[in-house]
């Protein structure tokens, strides 16, 4: 399957950026101030679109290379917006050994998007996670916060038919 472009168009308010200019100014000049900010900044607009990078590279006068290094490095920020359908399938160790690959192969394959994705009609994303503490359970996929345990690839396209 030729993978699809993931372009997600940006819409951000002016409301969103007045509070993230407030979080920049509350930590300008402060030593370690990027993560803080980052961290504000996902809790403001969900995610960390590069929109938003610019602007905290503006604030904080940084390179924009320095903040997608730091934005893209810890698992914590997301560059994505969650879709309508927010899928996650764990990658840990007891879920990779038990099959985790397959399930993520199978998502892939049914919402044409790849791990750290989201299609550009905003429908479906998808994020390849660590442990989320359900090994019991293992391989284990969520949608939407809801969680599956002990399945296979058969029966990823069910388990998203739920949420058409």
């Amino acid at each position: 399957m030729k993978k699809k472009t993931t372009t997600v168009t940006f819409k951000g308010t002016a409301e969103q950026e007045k509070k993230l200019l407030a979080v920049i100014e509350q930590y300008k000049g402060m030593e370690g101030n990027l993560l803080p900010v980052l961290q504000g900044a996902q809790e403001i607009y969900g995610y960390l679109p590069i929109e938003v990078q610019k602007i905290i590279a503006a604030g904080l006068d940084v390179s924009l290379t320095e903040i997608y290094g730091v934005a893209s490095f810890y698992a914590q920020f997301k560059l994505n917006p969650d879709g309508e359908v927010a899928i996650s399938v764990c990658l840990g160790t007891a879920c990779y050994v038990k099959g985790a690959g397959e399930l993520a192969d199978k998502v892939t394959e049914l919402v044409g998007v790849s791990a750290g994705e989201t299609s550009p009609d905003g429908k479906y994303s998808f994020e390849a996670t660590r442990c989320i503490g359900a090994c019991g359970l293992a391989p284990v996929m969520t949608v939407n916060g809801d969680v599956y345990g002990r399945i296979t690839g058969k029966d990823v396209k069910g388990i998203l038919e739920k949420y058409q």
